[in-house]
């Protein structure tokens, strides 16, 4: 076979191949027959998409290669795939809402997927034969980032296909917090049918103050805890008003660098967050100290908010101590809490702005 002819024919398979990926995203779904209709709506945002620079400075580095450059994150070690949260997901480049929890199933890849998004024109699907294959990518409409892959192999009896998504393509916000940063439109995907489902709707929230060494090392952890709604860090436990940064070095205020976690205590209790995860991303047993930082607003400390978190808190303490993980007593004090202050705003979500800073924190076995 000559070149000329070798070429023609690669270029005839090659536009069949296309063609009949084409054919197939036209005839899907397949296997549960229609899919279901797009929720109603109203669209009362616009959004726009951010030039590259402004992303490389708003994204992680994982977070700009996987929307810009097309990279896939690793399965199960990703922020999303086992999120049993309800709420929804925007595209973390331009805010705009593509998915929702009530589309959400475990697909066992280790990656987000969903049977649809919230509106199809939120969307676009394109061909992809990287990797010898042939696929249908998904994008978003506006902001043009790289989401995932969308297959026909999702659940039959609703629309029979799977979105398989990257975290890192989005930001999810829980149904509590949907109101307040402007998505309150989308309450509607979750309207309950009756009481019993509308008291499991209810998110009753708990705040828990916790203090372990540099605050911006704690918040990084304990973000990513599934259960936890909201992290904020900035300071407790001191007789100062209104506290700076500057004013908790060399004990001068009393107060400790401190995160405010508000969790849901039906998917995390408050026991489980201080044994599974405070007393695993820090050393307790070092007094006023962790890695480099010395002083007393790097202490070990629980502030509980009534007597119930107290007990749980003393429980807590007695099981580690008990548990011959650490070779040296808990010097973990419990301390009663008093006023919150919140820290600097380059303080917060420090590490998010920051990759790659210094901390000190990470999970011990």
């Amino acid at each position: 076979m000559s070149r000329l002819a070798w070429f023609v024919v690669t270029a005839l398979l090659v536009f069949a191949a296309v063609a009949f990926a084409q054919s197939a995203k036209s005839k899907k779904p397949t296997a549960g027959g229609a899919a279901p209709a797009d929720p109603e709506i109203p669209t009362v945002k616009t959004y726009t998409k951010p030039s590259k620079d402004e992303l490389k400075k708003k994204l992680t580095p994982e977070q700009f290669k996987v929307t810009c450059e097309a990279a896939t994150e690793p399965p199960f070690k990703n922020a999303y795939w086992d999120n049993h949260e309800p709420g929804i997901y925007v595209d973390v480049t331009t805010g705009e809402p593509l998915f929702s929890s009530t589309d959400k199933f475990d697909s066992g890849s280790g990656w987000p997927s969903f049977t649809k998004p919230i509106r199809k024109v939120a969307v676009t699907e394109h061909t992809d034969m990287a990797y010898g294959m042939i696929r249908t990518e998904v994008r978003s409409k506006t902001g043009d980032a790289h989401l995932g892959h969308v297959f026909d192999d999702g659940p039959s009896d609703k629309g029979g296909l799977r979105y398989c998504i990257n975290s890192a393509s989005l930001r999810f916000i829980p149904v509590a917090k949907l109101e307040a940063e402007g998505y309150g439109e989308y309450l509607a995907l979750f309207q309950p049918t009756s009481s019993t489902a509308k008291e499991k709707l209810t998110v009753k929230t708990e705040t828990a103050y916790l203090a372990g060494g540099c605050f911006w090392g704690m918040e990084d952890l304990l973000r990513k805890v599934p259960g936890i709604l909201e992290t904020e860090v900035g300071y407790t436990g001191g007789h100062l008003d209104n506290p700076k940064y500057d004013d908790t070095h060399d004990s001068k205020s009393g107060h400790a660098e401190s995160v405010k976690v508000v969790f849901d205590p039906a998917v995390i209790s408050y026991a489980d967050l201080l044994e599974k995860h405070f007393f695993r991303m820090h050393d307790p047993t070092t007094l006023n100290r962790q890695g480099n930082d010395i002083g007393t607003q790097y202490r070990s400390a629980i502030f509980p908010v009534d007597d119930a978190q107290k007990k749980a808190a003393e429980a807590v303490i007695a099981k580690v101590n008990a548990s011959g993980k650490w070779k040296r007593p808990v010097a973990t004090t419990v301390e009663p809490f008093k006023k919150w202050w919140k820290g600097e705003d380059y303080h917060q979500d420090y590490l998010v702005k920051n990759p790659g800073g210094y901390t000190c924190h990470y999970y011990r076995d």
